[in-house]
């Protein structure tokens, strides 16, 4: 994805809040061997820009003044109520480098799944992204977890996802290896006893009689 960027000389809180009341967020670059660069971006759309699950998880090519860069979102503060982007951090990668980043999972399949067809039970997405390590130009936008073959009690758990070519999970989930999603059939409560009020209409109609 392509990013507008402009380049930022003034700094400071008073400078930023007079970013955000033009219409701009204040932003940095940093990484890589070039110093830390500060910038501004068109706040709408960058608003917009936030709403797209591929900002978050792709190498953004980032044009300032005429260059180009590639470079990761890496942080974003928004206001506490306000829909508005208060700042944000790109980092610069290098495409001889390995990074580590959190990709999406897509969950396919679930209505075919044994679980689901069969034993009547639900699916329940505990992760909705996995981090992993990898060069720049392999790293995809989502990583798609098939659920076809799922069965009621079954987890499938962070090693169990069938990772692209190139990716490899970071160290410390290879040690925990935490469930991704699992298949549990709902409980279902007992009926409650018949309340005070809900009996009222029925001993009514018997004093009628």
């Amino acid at each position: 994805m392509k990013v507008v960027a402009y380049e930022r000389s003034v700094q400071g809180t008073g400078a930023s809040r007079r970013l955000r009341n033009a219409g701009k967020t204040p932003g940095i670059i940093y990484g890589g061997n070039e110093a830390p660069q500060a910038v501004e971006l068109d706040h709408n759309a960058l608003f917009h820009a936030l709403r797209k699950e591929a900002f978050h998880s792709s190498i953004l090519d980032i044009e300032v003044a005429g260059k180009s860069q590639k470079a990761l979102l890496r942080d974003y503060q928004m206001h506490p109520f306000k829909p508005l982007v208060l700042h944000i951090d790109f980092q610069r990668v290098d495409a001889k480098q390995k990074i580590h980043v959190k990709v999406p999972l897509h969950f396919v399949n679930a209505e075919i799944a044994p679980a689901v067809k069969l034993g009547g039970a639900l699916i329940s997405h505990i992760a909705t992204e996995i981090e992993v390590s990898c060069l720049p130009a392999d790293l995809p936008e989502f990583i798609q977890v098939d659920l076809s073959k799922i069965e009621v009690g079954h987890a499938i758990h962070v090693k169990d996802v069938a990772l692209p070519k190139g990716l490899s999970l970071v160290p410390h989930l290879e040690h925990e290896n935490p469930v991704v999603v699992n298949a549990r059939v709902p409980t279902v409560k007992a009926e409650t006893a018949e309340t005070p009020a809900a009996a009222a209409p029925e001993a009514a109609k018997e004093e009628k009689k």
